[in-house]
């Protein structure tokens, strides 16, 4: 499933807000506190709610006052159109919340002509690919509850389960350098977490089990910095998991907390990008902190390789050597006007697009002001 389009309703900046024909590298820029963050968050909103439930997702964000756009009416509201090569066009899942004597409820929710409950009440189609599509009543125990979450467990709602997995398995990445520098005690870790705490376990899994792909990732190291001939992750007696990376220059290894952050950062995507999940989802904020600007081409090819093969990237940036790397279609920007955030889009941008037209790169344009709207006012 790829997401093809977002509206945002009463969602913290976001009042009123459409971003459509989203690229499969959507890449943001925006002057602090326009909102992109907040952007982000709208996954990770989604993601909580499917896990727990919608009054959980919004205490963790403070409450349903602190995500409702301040002085504004109507409920919240998220709608994405979704598309995938089993459907034969797109289908728009959407919800609404809203507070009911001071408890919030998940007013509407509506996949397409699949699935309508308005207030814990409504129906859903079995069978929804196939010619003879029967339709079922249904009652949540609570209205809080995503009706997507129980229905995605069973076979007869195929694309209730697409949609299901897709979030799911979204990732935000909000990885910290100190975290993954951290010694883990032995144990499992399948893929790398949220801030990258588990990288070591993740790379003793992938050097142990799939060396293909390790050996994949010390490659791509090697030609992007200088002097690294191996990585290993070793259990030691104690049992602990240690993380060393081996300098050509010298005889002893060193462990991960002596290497520099932009070689240890480096290092953590490439494991995130090619480790054996594909996420159908990923939100990176920031990547270019702690790293070389001229790696910064490299990392977007790797971003925009990964979307190719099917995983849509989500990123938010402040570096004009990241921009630089980009294509006309693969970059928004953000402006924020009396409170509120509206998406601007690069190529509707007559300048811009006639300058990038002529050779132009996307950062430098950026540093000469041509993002209309985007410095702090």
């Amino acid at each position: 499933m790829k997401i093809e389009s977002i509206r945002l309703k009463n969602f913290k900046a976001f009042k009123n807000t459409l971003m459509s024909d989203i690229p499969k590298l959507c890449v943001i820029v925006g002057a602090n506190g326009t909102g992109k963050s907040t952007f982000f968050d709208v996954f990770d909103f989604l993601k909580d709610a499917y896990k727990d439930n919608i009054s959980q997702a919004l205490n963790k964000r403070g409450g349903f006052g602190e995500v409702k756009s301040r002085n504004s009416d109507g409920p919240i509201e998220i709608e994405m159109k979704l598309s995938d090569s089993s459907f034969k066009e797109p289908i728009t899942y959407f919800i609404a919340i809203e507070e009911e004597k001071g408890t919030p409820i998940i007013k509407r929710e509506k996949l397409g002509q699949v699935l309508d409950f308005y207030k814990g009440k409504g129906f859903v189609m079995t069978n929804e690919l196939e010619a003879q599509m029967e339709r079922e009543e249904q009652t949540l125990a609570r209205q809080d509850i995503l009706a997507i979450k129980g229905l995605a467990q069973f076979q007869k709602f195929p694309i209730i389960m697409k949609l299901g997995s897709l979030i799911e398995n979204w990732h935000i990445s909000d990885f910290h350098i100190n975290n993954a520098k951290q010694i883990q005690e032995h144990g499992l870790a399948e893929h790398l977490s949220r801030e990258g705490e588990n990288l070591s376990l993740v790379t003793h899994r992938l050097y142990e089990r799939y060396p293909t792909i390790f050996n994949e990732i010390l490659e791509k190291l090697k030609q992007r910095v200088p002097g690294i001939h191996s990585v290993s992750a070793k259990v030691t007696e104690e049992g602990r998991v240690l993380l060393k990376f081996k300098d050509s220059h010298f005889k002893e290894p060193f462990l991960a907390r002596h290497i520099s952050d932009g070689t240890l950062k480096m290092f953590a995507y490439l494991v995130l990008l090619y480790d054996t999940l594909k996420h159908p989802l990923l939100c990176l904020e920031e990547p270019e902190n702690q790293l070389y600007p001229k790696l910064l081409w490299e990392l977007a090819e790797e971003f925009r390789i990964y979307a190719n093969r099917g995983g849509q990237v989500f990123i938010s940036t402040h570096s004009p050597d990241f921009l630089n790397a980009l294509e006309l279609e693969e970059v928004f920007w953000l402006i924020k006007n009396e409170g509120y955030t509206t998406i601007k889009r690069a190529r509707d941008d007559e300048q811009v697009a006639a300058f990038m037209a002529e050779g132009d790169q996307m950062g430098y344009l950026w540093k000469q002001g041509f993002f209309n709207g985007v410095d702090p006012q």
